[in-house]
């Protein structure tokens, strides 16, 4: 019934998210973290490269990997448009396995919270530190519905051209304060000419995580020097106020 990250999805992803478009400044906040790092970094949930290739242009050496071919397909010719060729694997958080050993990974702007089950969550962490370098760092982001409204829909249009685009519409289903998820389900529409020539359903699950969970679940792997930075402040002590909040940790 569902369709998950498909072409027309990746078609809008592009549309409003091209590369290099900072979403809340994580691009330059991730730059300034990882500036030393002379070794491998991994970016998970790599998308359709919209925050890889500034650090591929940036001399840094990033490999990539996501569950979505049609993501990894568009990551691929925008790539392969501006000389580059990373690594990039088709493959999803909770089963990955490279013969690597990265000295960062990074997962920006929420992707992990796209991660529907707990138990899959602790297992992607577990999966992250097992392909850590010792002393290898992981920079995560986590996001809130601090937003939320069940029942709400929204519609936007997007046009690709003279003759075609794509209408999406997103209504917020639920939220569960237990299990700490929102739902929402989105409705691509491809029209040309007038005439709706596609269409994909999509579920689009969300789970949100306290500070001191998610610090406790780090450490429960074996990761040290934890910290959590407020909407990419380095070290800026997270409030209520915030949205956005940066995990670091280190493998020993």
């Amino acid at each position: 019934m569902f369709d998950s990250y498909g072409p027309l999805c990746t078609e809008v992803y592009d549309f409003t998210k091209p590369v290099g478009h900072s979403i809340n400044g994580d691009i330059e906040y991730y730059l300034a973290r990882l500036a030393n790092t002379k070794g491998k970094i991994l970016e998970a949930a790599v998308g359709s490269g919209r925050f890889l290739i500034p650090l591929l242009e940036q001399g840094l050496d990033v490999d990539g990997f996501d569950a979505s071919s049609a993501m990894l397909d568009s990551c691929q010719k925008r790539c392969h448009e501006r000389h580059l060729s990373p690594r990039l694997y088709e493959a999803d958080f909770a089963t990955f396995s490279f013969n690597q050993v990265y000295e960062a990974i990074v997962v920006p702007t929420g992707s992990f919270c796209l991660i529907e089950s707990l138990d899959d969550a602790q297992q992607t962490l577990l999966n992250f530190y097992q392909h850590l370098e010792k002393n290898g760092r992981l920079i995560i982001d986590l996001m809130l519905p601090s937003d939320w409204q069940t029942g709400t829909i929204s519609t936007s249009t997007f046009s690709l051209s003279a003759d075609e685009g794509i209408l999406l519409e997103n209504k917020a289903i639920a939220i569960d304060w237990v299990e700490q998820t929102t739902l929402s389900y989105l409705t691509y529409e491809k029209w040309r000419q007038g005439k709706q020539i596609a269409s994909e359903l999509q579920k689009f699950c969300m789970r949100w995580y306290g500070l001191e969970e998610f610090k406790n679940m780090l450490e429960k792997i074996g990761f040290t020097a934890i910290t959590c930075s407020a909407d990419y402040q380095y070290n800026q002590q997270p409030t209520s106020n915030h949205s956005i909040f940066t995990f670091e940790a280190i493998k020993k």
